[in-house]
């Protein structure tokens, strides 16, 4: 079972898109029908490009920076400036191979994204859920608990611990992508605002 730590620098997300979920209880206001098109819709989406902004609150490190996350099928790039006063980071690999920059402290390597920011950073966030999550999917490997809006998209996302809320949409290239997202943790809160959504389709 993935280790849930780390890091909303980001994101990092291995595995393309495997196959969606089945282990969901799914409540709220949307036909769950119209749910499972759009879960497909959306998980043909194996590449984008994201920038936006992020902030994170815990009990010892609060602070907010700028997010650019770069996803082409399973390698990614994922850069954060200036979270939590700590400047500049930048993860990047592809499953199995993790390099972590970090400015003023160097280059670290490792085969788990997870196990790497925990370590470097200190920060205990979902980091292999993300690539699901970014795009308003349950991760496949594991219960979830989904509430639709009205919409039949996510409201709320209840998995491994942390409680993930949708509070908009925005729609590009005909696909419905979230815009504004807050997870909750234990003892850590974070807010991901996207402001340019460029979804790709690569894999095909």
């Amino acid at each position: 079972m993935l280790r849930h730590l780390i890091v909303i620098s980001l994101l990092s997300l291995l595995a393309g898109c495997a196959g969606l979920t089945s282990h969901e209880s799914i409540g709220g206001q949307g036909d769950p029908l119209l749910w499972k098109a759009h879960k497909e819709q959306i998980s043909t989406l194996d590449g984008w490009q994201i920038s936006g902004k992020v902030g994170i609150r815990a009990p010892k490190d609060s602070g907010s920076g700028t997010l650019f996350w770069l996803q082409r099928q399973d390698y990614y790039d994922i850069r954060l400036s200036g979270p939590l006063g700590r400047g500049a980071a930048r993860l990047t690999g592809r499953p199995g191979a993790i390099l972590l920059e970090v400015a003023n402290q160097g280059r670290y390597e490792a085969e788990s994204p997870e196990a790497l920011l925990e370590e470097k950073l200190g920060w205990r966030l979902p980091v292999s859920h993300l690539q699901w999550w970014v795009r308003g999917l349950p991760a496949p490997d594991s219960r979830s608990r989904v509430t639709l809006d009205g919409d039949s998209q996510l409201a709320r996302l209840e998995q491994d611990g942390w409680d993930v809320e949708y509070l908009s949409y925005v729609e590009q290239n005909g696909f419905s992508l979230p815009e504004r997202i807050k997870l909750h943790g234990d003892k850590l809160d974070v807010t991901l605002v996207i402001k340019d959504w460029q979804p790709r389709k690569l894999g095909q």
